[in-house]
């Protein structure tokens, strides 16, 4: 499947403006994530730190659990833009387990779009950042 630049550009400004969100008084590294839906629908989310670290919750995980929260199960992309500054100096990939929960309700053609800007982007499948990934059909 390819995404329209249009689509791309968007899911990344919308990415952007969720990092404006972020709760990051630890690391100062504010994150946000523009997930869509295959009904056209975009989910936003962002980083939220604690004290404690592992109550720290991700991006793409915000947005996907809003998404699943209100009964959202097919999903098509994600953009995610994260650093320190406003405009970030290296590509915020997913987290390891960022990128299983992705695994679990995602198909193999879902699109990960990491970007510092809209025109500095790169675009992978799910199989490329997790290959060899377990899901629910290693479960027999």
């Amino acid at each position: 499947m390819t995404l329209e630049q249009s689509v791309i550009f968007d899911l990344i400004e919308k990415a952007n403006d969720a990092r404006k969100h972020a709760y990051t008084p630890y690391s100062e590294f504010k994150v946000g994530a523009a997930l869509l839906l295959k009904n056209g629908e975009i989910v936003t989310g962002c980083n939220i730190e604690n004290s404690a670290f592992s109550p720290t919750n991700c991006a793409e995980r915000t947005a996907f659990f809003k998404a699943i929260s209100e009964g959202e199960r097919d999903f098509v992309a994600i953009a995610v833009v994260g650093g320190k500054k406003e405009i970030p100096e290296s590509f915020a990939f997913p987290c390891g387990v960022c990128r299983q929960v992705m695994r679990e309700f995602c198909e193999d053609d879902f699109q990960i779009i990491v970007a510092k800007t809209k025109q500095e982007y790169k675009i992978f499948t799910l199989p490329q950042l997790l290959p060899e990934g377990f899901g629910g059909g290693n479960i027999v």
